[in-house]
């Protein structure tokens, strides 16, 4: 057998000869982080700041929601500052916890009439579309045998979430659309026509990007040769 790439120092595997196992390892079942945890809080607020807007509580879900983005945007900065508060959970936790979030906004938005139905179903449609071709993207990649406990293990011919250019914008735009529809009542722009154009632009985006995703082209396989460098170093250093 060739010999592994692995380094004696505490870092495990030689960042620099083979960076891609050298991540594969540090983030393996790497899951009690502080980002996985700040997407477990926005996911916890998500049906409390619903509950607001169906009470046409619009000031405090605008709070509310204000807070749960610096949580989104303080949870992204970790996992780029610190390589040990990334893991591969979280890159998929992370969208799941966004997307919830702006999903609940546009049903409960569209229940106070501040969003077009035509527009919330082209978005909950797609995001339909997202998650049936995530989970065959990840039938697909499943080594076998397959069970259900593997097929929801991400330690297990794991993967990453690698979003399109179109679905980034299309991401900006949903939120932003949510975030002013939120506001409009607050600060009296309720039926602006530029809420009417960023939702027409938004309906595009929404649709395009649900093409693209319905293959589940975003979903990457972490190559096996990182796996087998992890469980080697792991056994090296039991």
């Amino acid at each position: 057998m060739a010999k592994r790439n692995v380094s004696t120092t505490a870092g495990g595997i030689d960042d620099q000869k083979n960076p891609k196992a050298a991540f594969s390892e540090r983030v393996k079942d790497n899951i009690m982080t502080i980002p996985n945890g700040l997407c477990i809080l926005r996911i916890s607020l998500t049906p409390v700041i619903g509950y607001l807007v169906v009470q046409n509580q619009f000031m405090a879900a605008c709070g509310l929601f204000a807070f749960a983005g610096m949580t989104d945007l303080l949870d992204g900065f970790i996992a780029r500052r610190f390589e040990s508060q990334r893991s591969l959970l979280g890159t998929m936790l992370d969208p799941v916890a966004d997307k919830l979030l702006v999903s609940t906004l546009f049903i409960t938005l569209t229940c106070v009439n501040l969003i077009p139905l035509a527009l919330t179903s082209i978005v909950l449609l797609r995001d339909i579309l997202l998650v049936g071709g995530g989970f065959y993207r990840r039938y697909q990649i499943l080594e076998p045998p397959f069970t259900i406990k593997r097929f929801f293990d991400p330690s297990v011919s794991s993967v990453r979430v690698v979003p399109t250019l179109t679905s980034k914008i299309n991401t900006a735009l949903q939120l932003s659309l949510v975030t002013f529809s939120l506001a409009s009542p607050v600060f009296g722009f309720v039926g602006h026509p530029a809420l009417t154009t960023l939702g027409i632009v938004t309906a595009g985006t929404t649709i395009v990007s649900g093409l693209q995703y319905i293959g589940g082209n975003a979903m990457i396989k972490v190559p096996k040769a990182d796996s087998e460098n992890s469980k080697d170093s792991d056994s090296k250093k039991k």
